[in-house]
């Protein structure tokens, strides 16, 4: 076995990547807008399948060493698109709370941070549609020229080591109600409880071994 294997070795996000139909309006929206620099472009022709397009794949920082990337093809004909984004296209009928759980989150370091960005947000074409205060981080909206909704978010506070544990017994329990059927709320509270009582026993032997 690898000395590695029980290692955690990503550092974060490389890049995340989409198309666009509107190159345009995209370098203005994170270049021109946001202020988020162009720092990397390729340039291809012939690339790959002979009935693949050329494409020009553009990427901006977004900080940290993390970046937010494009692909857009030369002569691909725009989508009709009823509601969402460029990519996933939706129904009339889908609900919009669907739709906008399919957004970018990218993180500040404080409220002037925060307030910053809505600033060059409201003075554009593309000003804040939401601002929230949600348990730990407050957040402001808006969607790009793409139809891909953008988060800017910044910390209210620590997360806790106490809600850590919470999070991952809450994953554990959704893993193992997820594929009943009908399986609701409920059971996954209720699977979450039998978690608890499983693994109280090992969490008091954690805290009493001397440190």
């Amino acid at each position: 076995m690898s000395s590695l294997s029980d290692q955690h070795l990503v550092r974060g996000v490389d890049h995340a990547a989409f198309p666009t139909f509107d190159p345009v309006g995209t370098v203005r929206f994170y270049r021109d807008t946001l202020g988020f620099p162009v720092v990397h472009s390729i340039c291809a022709a012939g690339w790959g399948p002979e009935d693949h397009p050329d494409f020009i794949h553009f990427f901006f920082d977004i900080g940290n060493d993390d970046r937010i990337a494009f692909f857009y093809y030369f002569g691909l004909p725009k989508p009709e698109v009823a509601k969402g984004d460029v990519y996933a296209q939706f129904g009339e009928e889908t609900p919009d709370w669907f739709v906008r759980s399919r957004h970018l989150a990218i993180h500040v370091d404080g409220e002037d941070h925060l307030m910053e960005y809505r600033r060059r947000l409201d003075a554009s074409q593309w000003p804040v549609e939401m601002q929230i205060q949600h348990e730990t981080i407050e957040s402001i909206y808006t969607h790009d020229p793409n139809g891909y909704m953008v988060e800017i978010t910044r910390a209210l506070r620590p997360v806790t080591p106490q809600e850590d544990l919470d999070a991952n017994l809450t994953i554990d329990a959704l893993v193992d109600i997820a594929q009943r059927p009908g399986h609701g709320m409920d059971d996954l509270l209720v699977r979450k409880a039998e978690l608890i009582v499983e693994r109280a026993g090992a969490w008091q032997a954690e805290q009493e071994v001397p440190r």
